[in-house]
């Protein structure tokens, strides 16, 4: 299982997000974020919104640290890229 994570640069809330992402399915995104301990309703059409303060326990679980453009290139790749509008927040199982 891999999964992704950009650095914490998306501001939201009084503080900073990072995005983690599966270039796979999102059964294994559901998965990695539970076992963090990561809510559902953090998932957003196509990955979840990780706080910085949460940043390190998702690298230290195995996340591999990406460039945000990097990230939208997985997203991509993977045919799990979802726009606004294109999905709601839940999400799939693909």
């Amino acid at each position: 299982m891999t999964v992704y994570i950009d650095p914490p640069a998306w501001p939201g809330h009084g503080r900073l997000w990072s995005h983690l992402v599966s270039d796979v399915s999102f059964a294994e995104l559901h998965l990695f974020a539970a076992g963090l301990g990561v809510p559902r309703r953090a998932f957003e059409r196509d990955h979840y919104d990780i706080p910085s303060h949460r940043y390190a326990d998702a690298v230290r679980a195995g996340a591999v640290e990406v460039s945000s453009r990097e990230v939208v290139r997985l997203l991509h790749g993977a045919g799990l890229r979802r726009r606004k509008g294109a999905a709601g927040r839940t999400g799939g199982t693909q």
